[in-house]
């Protein structure tokens, strides 16, 4: 079975930095995208960012462009989200996801198949 971990979350003061990981334990995942959405409370979970298999093309929600940077390692079926001058409004439990998506990259949740746990991100103001 699979299972997503994330780790790297934290409390950071704006301004700050973190680097998010997320590990697949087992399979093979070629043709897999991985995605990063994030859940604040009371709020629907939103895309974040996403990467393709080969790690070629990259997509992000307008308000993290030039902050965040999602990379993969398919080496360790590991991907990273690199988090840079964070603001409070970044506070959220941040989600990685995998799904076999094509073309566009879909921002909605049930597009992709596997989950993880989450990891909480708290930036102070």
């Amino acid at each position: 079975q699979v299972q997503l971990r994330e780790s790297g979350g934290g409390l950071v003061q704006a301004g700050g930095s973190l680097r998010l990981a997320c590990a697949a334990s087992t399979g093979s995942f070629e043709y897999y995208r991985m995605a990063w959405f994030r859940q604040a409370p009371g709020k629907e979970r939103e895309f974040v960012a996403a990467i393709s298999w080969d790690g070629t093309k990259t997509d992000y929600t307008d308000s993290v462009k030039g902050r965040l940077t999602i990379s993969k390692n398919n080496a360790n079926n590991t991907s990273y989200l690199q988090m840079n001058n964070l603001n409070p409004e970044d506070t959220a439990v941040y989600y990685c996801a995998i799904g076999k998506t094509y073309g566009t990259f879909p921002h909605t949740p049930s597009a992709y198949t596997y989950w993880g746990q989450g990891t909480q991100v708290t930036v102070s103001s």
